[in-house]
């Protein structure tokens, strides 16, 4: 259960929540025995599923304990209430560094401060042997007396020590600062990963925006991969050359091409900015590059959480082992590299009523020594007389929307779901925002398809497009579906922002951050995330859906046969809801 307001943990006393991310929940915390308030970060439950992460987690937070900078968030202590690990840290009272960038360009002296503070605090932290692994805005603190913290090393260094759900297949890392390592999957990480991630929160200081921003995390991460950065000159005219240069080595695609060291790095960045003779003032651009390849129209950015009495970006939560029951699952994999790690996330395919459980192969992951393509991407597998046929149409017709629509529905049925993804992409890119008929189309197909990320992430697309207006029901209807069931794939927040549905209906961002977590995460999570539906909209079909899920995997058989017995009979449901109800009524005993 969380943490309440009043509690005493251990010698802690909760004042207040202050944020709660995809691996973490933040308190605020008074010391009575020192008289401080402390912040007290406490680790998702599903951490306490390996049963030797206990031991892994103080040795590891022994470690960062032993972190002692003026730069960085000290660790005071750890512990455990209730198979809730947490960690005790100080409590910094003050905004960070990614709220400072909402307000306006930094000024000359706040840059030199960002850069002389974060990168002593990572040379600190490298010279111990401490990879950060997740450097970004909102993991700098400023405090209100002016000292900047480079906060969360224990988070990213304590949850990859373990082998829960939440850490096993998932991709440490914020999408707009993740290095192309980290996105690739690789485990060998090293200082040149932090080096990556520090120089996008340069490019972004200096610039005016980060170099890669889209639609869905996916696409970002696609980006940091294969897509050429951005030219700082090209975007913003102000940036002088010898900073420009700085950045393209910070930012190299290949982490044997970046500065060796932070030092280096810094001392390397100082010299351009004497070199240019000019302040180094920060820009309020806020144009962003949307398209895979060139820039385009402004995105939106994720929401950000308050962590440790600051704002964090919320990461995407990973996944438990996903319940058999309900829907069958078809595995398949999205590749994202060459010839090594996947990410990999779920499609669910029929009724258990209707069809056994299947595995589709996974998409072809080429061989460490394929031929590359022009692009620098590996070569494809054989391709299909459908996927040649598309092949064609993009050929002939590559500024068409249908046409790349054409062929990732081709790469999509046989299996091959990271070209399949790049395509639809590119294919909602070459459409435009307005483009209503496209969006439809696309949903539709792949809602027919039952492939419901990429269905939901079109529906997002189509939804804007009737400007904020009322939506016809059947498009109401199947944008639910969509999201709805989506949301038991344990990697739909690689492909869909939860904020976005958030932004379109609210209560239904409850509910599907509720069925995520009751798929992927804890049942108390999913059972927080209902009761704030319900404060909302408690008559919503999907909140008692939602309702009848979490009792029937709760064990409360007979609370649930009750709810999904009225919904099954409520001919002013929609029909997916009643289907869905017959099809759990059915498994009951």
């Amino acid at each position: 259960m969380p943490f309440n307001v009043g509690e005493n943990i251990g010698p802690y006393r909760i004042i207040e929540q202050l944020g709660q991310g995809g691996m973490a929940t933040v308190y605020k915390a008074y010391h009575a025995a020192l008289d401080r308030y402390v912040a007290l970060k406490v680790l998702h439950p599903a951490f306490h599923e390996d049963q030797t992460f206990t031991a892994r987690f103080q040795r590891e937070a022994r470690v960062v304990a032993k972190l002692e900078h003026p730069n960085i968030v000290p660790v005071y202590d750890y512990s455990e209430h209730e198979m809730r690990p947490y960690l005790v840290m100080k409590y910094i009272e003050g905004d960070t560094l990614k709220a400072r960038l909402n307000k306006g360009p930094l000024s000359s002296e706040e840059i030199e401060q960002v850069v002389n503070s974060v990168g002593s605090a990572l040379s600190y932290a490298h010279k111990q042997g401490i990879l950060h692994r997740d450097i970004k805005p909102s993991n700098v603190l400023i405090a209100t007396d002016g000292v900047m913290y480079l906060a969360d090393f224990g988070l990213a260094r304590i949850a990859q020590a373990g082998e829960s759900t939440l850490s096993s297949d998932s991709i440490m890392g914020t999408p707009q600062y993740i290095s192309p390592e980290q996105a690739m999957g690789k485990k060998d990480l090293n200082e040149g990963t932090d080096l990556y991630s520090f120089g996008v929160m340069l490019y972004e200081m200096v610039v005016g925006q980060v170099p890669f921003s889209a639609d869905t995390p996916f696409s970002i991460i696609h980006d940091h991969i294969y897509t050429p950065l951005p030219l700082p000159m090209d975007i913003n005219p102000e940036v002088p050359e010898p900073v420009q240069r700085v950045l393209l080595k910070a930012l190299a695609k290949d982490r044997k091409d970046r500065f060796e060291t932070v030092n280096e790095m810094v001392k390397a960045f100082r010299d351009a900015w004497t070199e240019a003779g000019v302040p180094m003032q920060g820009t309020s651009i806020t144009m962003r590059p949307a398209s895979l390849k060139q820039a385009a129209q402004t995105q939106s950015k994720p929401k950000q959480e308050s962590i440790a009495g600051q704002t964090v970006a919320a990461k995407a939560p990973a996944a438990k082992k996903r319940s058999p029951w309900t829907w069958a699952a078809v595995a398949v994999v999205a590749c994202l590299c060459l010839g090594v790690a996947a990410i990999a996330f779920q499609n669910l395919a029929a009724p258990v009523d209707e069809a056994p459980t299947q595995t589709v192969p996974s998409a072809t992951v080429p061989a460490a020594d394929a031929t590359p393509t022009a692009d620098g991407r590996p070569t494809l597998p054989a391709a299909s007389p459908e996927i040649a046929a598309a092949q064609q149409l993009v050929a002939s017709e590559p500024g068409s929307p249908d046409a790349h629509l054409q062929l990732s529905l081709a790469f999509w049925d046989s299996g091959q779901l990271r070209p399949a993804i790049e395509e639809l992409a590119q294919a909602a890119n070459l459409a435009g925002p307005t483009n209503r008929e496209f969006f439809a189309k696309a949903a539709g197909e792949f809602k027919a398809r039952e492939a419901w990320v990429p269905a939901a992430g079109m529906y997002l697309r189509l939804v804007p497009t009737y400007g904020g207006g009322e939506l016809p029901e059947d498009v109401e209807n199947d944008f639910h579906e969509a999201v709805y069931k989506a949301a038991e794939q344990k990697d739909m927040p690689l492909f869909v922002f939860f904020e976005r549905v958030d932004a379109v209906d609210l209560p239904l961002g409850y509910v599907v951050r509720g069925r995520y977590a009751l798929f992927n995460g804890s049942m108390q999570d999913a059972k927080a995330q209902l009761a704030n539906a319900k404060k909302v909209r408690s008559d919503m079909y999907e909140v008692f859906l939602l309702e009848a899920e979490i009792n029937f995997k709760d064990n409360q058989i007979s609370k649930a046969r009750g709810i999904l017995s009225s919904l099954a009979s409520d001919l002013g449901a929609p029909e997916w809801i009643r289907l869905m109800a017959n099809n759990y009524l059915k498994t009951m005993p």
